[in-house]
């Protein structure tokens, strides 16, 4: 954004740089800690956590920056005055630290990510976060006590959620009314498991279960349900509709995507409000979209003369989603001007639930996402309460009590959950304070 390399550039001229704490220093973390310390003005990386310090040492090392090595909170604030990095396997005391002013949380974690977040906002920090996870879990009570605090909780830029809330924004804001946003995808594969995906992971240095999340549709459901949340948007369906135009076969020819539209057609013509959605086998890839239309006459001519056809539905899209390139740019977003890239508007409007990727027996354990035992689809929130079903941020670590088909989704009934999480107490706490319009719904 223009104004934010304005604005960051004047922060590093007045010497007060944005001191960031960022949380996890694995493929991304490492990654956003090179972005600000080599090409970022104006911001700092002051703290970096990782649950095993070696990690975060050689995300500084790499740089040729020596790190202080931290155990405590004490010893984080004690680098931090001294203007010496600090790196630690204390998220909590990182997250509490005085001396830094947003919190970055990117492990991809459920329980830990909500304990630094829950943390940090108690602490005073704003939040950004790569978490579609336990953004798509509980990002709704999260938001609602940062909006206590008078802080910011915020999805990134680079991630394609924040890419597609940015594309929206930019279509509300010259007039074109959004009614879908969409995500691009090569690959779409249910079975898909770190088995299947270890191969591709060991090429990129990312880990099988991770990238079999990206491949069986759970990372997707979570990217579009936190849209959907962030935009007052539903799904048309369980699992979203998801044309797929590889037939299955990922290096298959792309299909432009204006072509793909028609898919949703019916879809948006019976809608009460707008959806989220996504395609696979369209380019340009991987990107996003967003579908809007326009009543009035004379900007429709316009439209059609800017290349953008003749409607009903505008197709206008962002043809990449640049990672860890793009968050110092949410960082400042949060630290300069209290903005938020993408939060929740309220109420969940989409979850994810968990569905059985085979048949499932009692005594199993539900293991990692991406894992062996389940992946997860969107659905829309009054219909996850309805029918008690369970979702898959909290379905991690839970034991099989009944029988689940497979392909069929798993009910609360269905496990027995770990005693003592936080992530239940958070996701019991956001559906008493929004039951209300949960039920209306």
């Amino acid at each position: 954004m223009i104004l934010v390399d304005t604005a960051l550039r004047r922060r590093e001229e007045e010497g007060r740089p944005i001191r960031v704490g960022i949380v996890g220093a694995g493929f991304q973390g490492a990654a956003i800690v090179r972005q600000i310390m080599t090409v970022t003005p104006g911001m700092t990386v002051a703290a970096l956590a990782n649950r095993n310090i070696g990690p975060a040492v050689a995300a500084f090392d790499a740089l040729g920056i020596a790190p202080r090595r931290c155990d405590s909170r004490l010893a984080v604030e004690a680098a931090i005055a001294a203007g010496q990095p600090a790196v630690t396997e204390d998220a909590i005391g990182l997250a509490e630290a005085d001396g830094i002013d947003v919190v970055v949380e990117v492990t991809g974690s459920i329980e830990h990510a909500a304990a630094v977040i829950v943390a940090a906002i108690r602490a005073g920090k704003h939040v950004v976060q790569m978490n579609a996870e336990v953004d798509g879990t509980v990002g709704p009570i999260l938001k609602r006590k940062a909006d206590a605090a008078g802080l910011v909780y915020s999805f990134s830029d680079g991630d394609q959620p924040g890419v597609q809330m940015n594309l929206f924004r930019f279509v509300a804001g010259i007039g074109v009314k959004p009614v879908l946003c969409g995500n691009i995808k090569g690959l779409h594969d249910p079975k898909r498991n770190p088995t299947t995906q270890r191969a591709f992971a060991e090429k990129w240095g990312q880990k099988p279960a991770m990238v079999a999340s990206f491949a069986d549709g759970t990372k997707i459901s979570y990217e579009q349900a936190i849209v959907a949340n962030g935009t007052g948007f539903s799904v048309a369906r369980r699992g979203m509709i998801g044309p797929d135009f590889s037939g299955g076969n990922p290096t298959a020819p792309l299909v432009p995507l204006e072509e793909t539209v028609a898919a949703f057609a019916d879809a948006l013509d019976g809608a009460s409000a707008g959806l989220v959605d996504y395609v696979v086998g369209a380019r340009p890839g991987p990107g996003v979209f967003v579908l809007g239309t326009h009543d009035d006459p004379r900007q429709q001519h316009f439209l059609n003369l800017y290349k953008l056809g003749t409607g009903p539905y505008y197709c206008f899209y962002t043809p990449y989603h640049l990672c860890h390139f793009e968050v110092p740019t949410s960082i400042a977003r949060a630290a300069l001007f209290d903005d938020a890239v993408l939060a929740p508007q309220g109420a969940p409007r989409v979850g994810v639930i968990a569905m059985a990727k085979k048949p499932l027996q009692p005594g199993e354990v539900i293991g990692e996402l991406g894992g062996y035992e389940a992946y997860g689809v969107a659905e829309n929130a009054d219909v996850i309460e309805r029918d008690r079903l369970l979702p898959l941020g909290l379905a991690l670590g839970c034991t099989l009590v009944r029988p689940v088909a497979e392909d069929q989704p798993i009910g609360r009934d269905d496990v027995a959950v770990p005693p003592g999480r936080l992530i239940d107490r958070l996701y019991a706490e956001q559906q008493e304070h929004f039951a209300d319009k949960l039920r209306a719904a």
